[in-house]
């Protein structure tokens, strides 16, 4: 950080002691000083990890894309629905209307971001599209897989924690556009919280079978136009 000693202590000893001249050189420092430090603050104020509110609004239009959802999300907290309990329903802000969210957190936004900018550098391959979706729920419990069908549609299966009513929402509705263009994706979710999705032939932190795998819940397309199940006997795994 500069301050304003930068430049006074570059006055020559013969002049350090006269009071009226030093003022002068530390006032017409002082807007130097403060452009510097402004400058200087900018990087940290728009890193995507520390940004908050309209600056957070500015690095998501950088990368294309805004906190406002096309399509309110019905995730409210509520102790009487299933997936909107603790942990996993959103609280509804002051200014959200009763019909849904129409506008992310700061939290929630910033994976969107994260998810945009691995889908503008995706190389189209499901190793790669696995890695960005690992990236996003790093930390968090959840485990995702991808497997292509074979038929033009690929199926995003998340295992473990079970994501926030919000997260749901926005992988569910194609907010997370991970996806060959033209490919149908789908999305499975765990019925049961911290376990994998139930299949046979398969035994890992993805996919398992009786009395630990739970069954699959799933989401809705992105063009809403295939309500899909899981389907057992999962061999395959991207």
């Amino acid at each position: 950080m500069s301050n304003v000693s930068d430049y006074t202590s570059l006055v020559t000893s013969e002049h350090q002691d006269a009071p009226k001249f030093m003022a002068m050189v530390s006032a017409v420092s002082q807007c130097f000083v403060d452009q510097i430090n402004v400058a200087q603050s900018i990087p940290a104020a728009f890193d995507l990890d520390a940004a908050v509110g309209v600056q957070l609004d500015a690095v998501g239009l950088w990368v294309g894309i805004t906190r406002q959802i096309d399509t309110p999300l019905t995730v409210y907290f509520s102790l009487d629905v299933a997936s909107l309990g603790f942990d996993q329903g959103s609280w509804q802000g002051p200014f959200d209307p009763s019909t849904g969210l129409t506008s992310l957190d700061d939290a929630t936004f910033r994976t969107l971001i994260r998810a945009k900018i691995a889908a503008n550098s995706w190389d189209g391959t499901i190793p790669s599209a696995a890695a960005a979706y690992a990236n996003l729920f790093g930390g968090s419990g959840s485990y995702v897989f991808l497997q292509d069908n074979q038929n033009m549609t690929v199926t995003v299966g998340v295992s473990g924690a079970i994501p926030s009513a919000v997260l749901i929402s926005l992988i569910s509705g194609g907010y997370l556009p991970l996806r060959p263009e033209g490919v149908l994706a789908t999305y499975v979710f765990p019925s049961v919280n911290n376990t994998a999705l139930f299949g046979f032939d398969v035994e890992n932190q993805y996919v398992s079978g009786l009395d630990v795998g739970s069954w699959g819940v799933s989401g809705a397309t992105q063009q809403n136009l295939l309500d899909y199940t899981f389907a057992l006997g999962v061999s395959t795994l991207g």
